[in-house]
C-alpha cells in the first residue's frame, strides 16, 4: 500500500444499530476499491472485517476492525464497529481514532435505538457525520420514512443528497439533488436518464432544504438567496463541505450493499465532504515542560502516536493499533512510552486489512496503522520521543456493571485461565477480572450477559480453556442487636501439662459497622493475668472472620473481658484463645445475631416514557426510589438505593423494558439489616452446606 500524506487521509467510523448493514457496507467499499475480487457476505462468514471465529459463528461484529482502502488518490481508513450494546467499548475506541462518522440505517427497519446511540456518540465527540440508508433493494424499504424520522428527531440539518428511483417495487436508480441529474443502473453500468415526474415534487422539497442550508453559510449567500439568485454547483459543494465539517449539515444518501449500488457515490462523498485529519484538533501535554502540546496532526512536529486499540489473537499475535498524532512514524524508530517508562524500537509498521497485516515503510500524521510486539504497550498509552515526551488524554470507555462468578472445573487449567483472561482484558477494556478474596470467589465483569457468554465461548474455542459462570455470592455481614453475658471454661487433661482457660465476657453492639470489633478488658484482682489479654484478642480476631450465624464476616461488636480464672501450670495462650473463640460463638448467638446486606446507590438514565416501568421494577427488587432529575434529551435520572442482590440480571431486564435506551451505574453505599426472609434463607443454606460437608 502507498504512503499517504495527511491531507490525503480520511478516517471514517461506521456506526449504527446491530444488523443495519455496517459490515456489508464496508465489504462493498472494499470490493469497489479493488481489495477483493468478489464480495463476501456476513451470512457466509467470509467478510474482511468479521474475521473472528465467534463473529463468523454468530454473524455479527464483536470487535472493531480496520479496512484501509485507496480511492481516487485518497486513503480511506474505514473502522467497522459492532452495533450491539455489549460491545460499546469497541465503538468508543474506534470513535477516538475517527475524524468523521457514517451512521448506517436500514431502510427496512428504519431509525432504531442503535441509530440514536450513534448520533449521541457523534454529538459527544463533535464528529462530522453522514447518514447512509441501506437495504434499498428490499421491497418494503422506505428512504423517505428514514429522512422524515431523522428530520423530526434532529431538525432541519438532515440534507438528502440522493433520492431513489423505484419502479415496480424495484430500486433502479438515483437522483443527485445537488446536480439535479438522474442515473439508472444497467448491469454494472450507470447510465444518465431523465428525472421521472413522480420524483420531481420530492426533489424540489430536498433541493429547497439544501439551498436554505447553503444560504445560511454566509451573509452574501443569504442576500443572493433572498434576491432569487441561484448558486453554482461548485458554490453549493464548497458551502456544504464547510457545513458538514461543523455538523450543521448532515448529508443523507442511500444504496444497496448487497448489489453494491450507491456505494460508489458514497466513497466520492467521503473524499469530497469529510475532513482530513489536518482539519481536526489534537492536543496533549508535553511532560517535560508541562505545557499544552498542540499536535493537530502536523507532520512537522515531534513524533507522537496514540494507541487506541489492542488486538490479542492466538493466531495473528498482538498488535497495538495506533493513530499518528504528529510527525512521521518510520520503521525502526525508537519510541518512548512515558506511562510504562520504557523506550522500545518499534520495528516494522503495518496497516491491517481485517486480520491481514500489510507492511508499510512509514505513517504520516493522521494515519492509522498497527505495531507488532510492543510488549509494554496498552490501550490508551501514548508513544512519543524521549526528547519530547507527550501524553494524550485517554478515550472514555464505559464501565462494566454486569458481573458473574467464574470457576475453572479442571484444576490443571486454573493458571492458564487466569493468564488468558488477563490477556483478554488488554484487548477489551470493558472486561474486568476481580479477585473477591473475602468471599473466596473470582468475579468477571462485562457490559452484559451476551458479552460474558462470548468471553466464555472464545476461551473455549481459541484457547481451549473451559470456565463456568455462576451467580456470585453476596458479601453479607453479621452483627448483633442485643447484649449478652457469657462465660466459657476450656479444660483439657491428657497426662502431663493440661490446658486451662476461663473467660467471662460481655458482647454488645458497637454502633459502627465499619469496624469489625473493639476489645476492652475490665479484669480486677488479676483473675486473668495481663499476659493472656493478647491471646483473648487473638481469639476475637480469628472469630470475626467467619461468624457463627452463616459464616460471614462479623462487624460492629464490642467485646469486654471482665473476669475469668487461670491455672498457674495448665493455663496457656492457646487455652485462652480457644476459650475466647467458644465464648464468642455463644455470645453472638445469644445477642440477637442479624445479617447485614450490601446496599448500592443506583442511577438509572431512561427516556421519560419509561420512568413508570423502571420504578415499578425497582420496587420489585426491594429498591427505594430517592428521586428523579431531568437531563438533556428528554431523559430522567432515577436515583435509588437497592440491595446488591437486586442487581442480578438488571442489565438485561432494563434493556428489554426500555428497548435498549436505558443506562445504569451503581456503587456500593453501605450495609443495612437484611429482611428476615432473606436471613432465614441464608442461614438455612449455610446449615445445609455444613451438613453436606460433615456427611462427606
Amino acid at each position: 500500500m502507498n504512503v499517504y500524506t495527511t491531507d490525503k487521509i480520511r478516517n471514517i467510523v461506521l456506526l449504527g444499530h446491530g444488523g443495519a448493514g455496517k459490515t456489508s457496507l464496508a465489504e462493498a467499499c472494499a470490493y469497489l476499491a479493488g481489495l477483493t475480487s468478489r464480495m463476501g457476505k456476513v451470512s457466509d462468514g467470509n467478510t474482511i472485517s468479521d474475521y473472528g471465529k465467534e463473529e463468523q459463528k454468530r454473524q455479527f461484529s464483536i470487535s472493531t476492525s480496520l479496512i484501509p482502502l485507496e480511492w481516487e488518490g485518497v486513503k480511506i481508513n474505514i473502522l467497522d464497529t459492532p452495533g450491539y450494546f455489549d460491545f460499546v467499548g469497541e465503538v468508543e475506541e474506534a470513535v477516538s481514532a475517527a475524524d468523521a462518522a457514517i451512521i448506517v440505517v436500514s431502510g427496512k427497519s428504519g431509525v432504531e435505538v442503535g441509530t440514536e446511540k450513534a448520533w449521541e456518540i457523534c454529538e459527544k465527540y463533535k464528529l462530522p457525520r453522514m447518514v447512509f440508508v441501506t437495504d434499498m433493494d428490499v421491497d418494503n424499504a422506505s428512504y423517505r420514512q428514514v429522512v422524515e424520522d431523522m428530520t423530526e428527531k434532529y431538525g432541519k440539518r438532515m440534507a438528502p443528497f440522493h433520492l431513489p428511483i423505484r419502479e415496480n417495487e424495484k430500486f433502479v436508480g438515483y437522483i443527485n439533488v445537488i446536480a439535479e441529474t438522474a442515473n439508472r443502473w444497467q448491469g454494472k453500468e450507470v447510465v444518465a436518464c431523465e428525472i421521472p415526474d413522480y420524483n420531481k415534487a420530492n426533489l424540489q422539497i430536498c433541493r429547497d432544504t439544501l439551498m436554505e442550508a447553503v444560504a445560511e453559510t454566509s451573509e452574501e449567500f443569504m442576500d443572493r438567496y433572498f434576491s432569487g439568485d441561484t448558486f453554482s454547483e461548485a458554490e453549493i459543494r464548497a458551502a456544504i463541505r464547510t457545513n458538514v465539517l461543523d455538523g450543521s449539515i448532515v448529508p443523507m444518501s442511500m444504496g444497496s450493499n448487497v448489489l453494491c449500488q450507491g456505494v460508489y457515490t458514497l466513497l466520492d462523498d467521503i473524499v469530497k465532504y469529510f475532513p482530513s485529519p489536518e482539519n481536526r484538533e489534537m492536543a496533549g501535554v508535553n511532560l517535560k515542560t508541562n505545557e499544552i502540546f498542540q499536535a493537530d496532526y502536523d507532520f512537522a512536529k515531534a513524533k507522537s502516536a496514540y494507541i487506541f486499540k489492542t488486538i490479542v489473537d492466538p493466531f495473528i499475535g498482538k498488535y497495538s493499533m495506533i493513530k499518528v498524532c504528529s510527525g512521521v512514524l518510520k520503521s525502526d524508530d525508537m519510541m518512548y512510552n512515558q506511562e510504562k517508562d520504557v523506550e522500545e524500537k518499534i520495528g516494522k509498521i503495518y496497516v491491517l486489512q481485517g486480520n491481514k497485516p500489510i507492511e508499510v515503510p512509514e505513517l504520516h500524521a493522521g494515519d492509522i496503522g498497527a505495531l507488532a510486539k510492543i510488549t509494554a504497550a496498552r490501550t490508551g498509552n501514548t508513544l512519543s520521543t524521549k526528547a519530547t515526551p507527550i501524553r494524550f488524554g485517554k478515550a472514555e470507555i464505559s464501565t462494566p456493571y454486569t458481573y458473574k462468578r467464574y470457576f475453572v472445573p479442571n484444576k490443571a487449567d486454573v493458571d492458564k485461565a487466569s493468564s488468558t483472561l488477563q490477556k483478554m482484558t488488554h484487548e477489551d477494556q470493558t472486561l474486568k477480572i476481580v479477585n473477591d478474596s473475602e468471599n473466596r470467589q473470582m468475579l468477571i465483569y462485562g457490559m452484559g450477559d451476551q458479552h460474558l457468554d462470548i468471553v466464555v465461548s472464545r476461551l473455549m474455542n481459541e484457547y481451549k480453556v473451559a470456565i463456568e459462570l455462576q451467580t456470585p455470592k453476596i458479601a453479607f455481614r453479621e452483627t448483633i442487636k442485643k447484649t449478652s453475658d457469657v462465660e466459657y471454661k476450656y479444660k483439657k487433661q491428657s497426662g502431663g501439662h493440661g490446658q486451662y482457660g476461663h473467660v467471662k465476657m460481655r458482647f454488645s453492639p458497637l454502633g459502627d459497622v465499619e469496624k469489625a470489633y473493639e476489645f476492652t478488658q475490665e479484669v480486677v484482682g488479676g483473675s486473668v493475668p495481663k499476659n493472656f489479654f493478647p491471646a483473648v484478642e487473638k481469639g476475637l480476631q480469628e472469630s470475626v472472620v467467619r461468624g457463627p450465624l452463616a459464616a460471614y464476616p462479623v462487624v460492629g461488636i464490642k467485646a469486654v473481658l471482665y473476669d475469668g480464672s487461670y491455672h498457674p501450670v495448665d493455663s496457656s495462650e492457646m487455652a485462652f484463645k480457644t476459650a475466647t473463640v467458644q465464648a464468642f460463638k455463644k455470645g453472638v448467638m445469644e445477642a440477637g445475631p442479624i445479617l447485614m446486606e450490601p446496599i448500592a446507590s443506583l442511577k438509572v438514565t431512561v427516556p421519560d416514557k419509561y420512568t413508570g416501568d423502571v420504578m415499578g421494577d425497582l420496587n420489585k427488587r426491594r429498591g427505594r426510589v430517592l428521586g428523579m432529575n431531568p437531563v438533556a434529551g428528554g431523559k430522567q435520572v432515577i436515583e435509588a438505593d437497592i440491595p446488591m442482590m437486586g442487581l442480578f440480571g438488571y442489565c438485561t431486564d432494563l434493556r428489554s423494558m426500555t428497548g435498549g435506551r436505558g443506562d445504569y451505574a451503581y456503587e456500593f453505599a453501605r450495609y443495612e439489616q437484611a429482611p428476615s426472609d432473606i436471613q432465614e434463607k441464608e442461614v438455612a443454606a449455610r446449615a445445609a452446606k455444613v451438613a453436606e460437608n460433615s456427611a462427606e
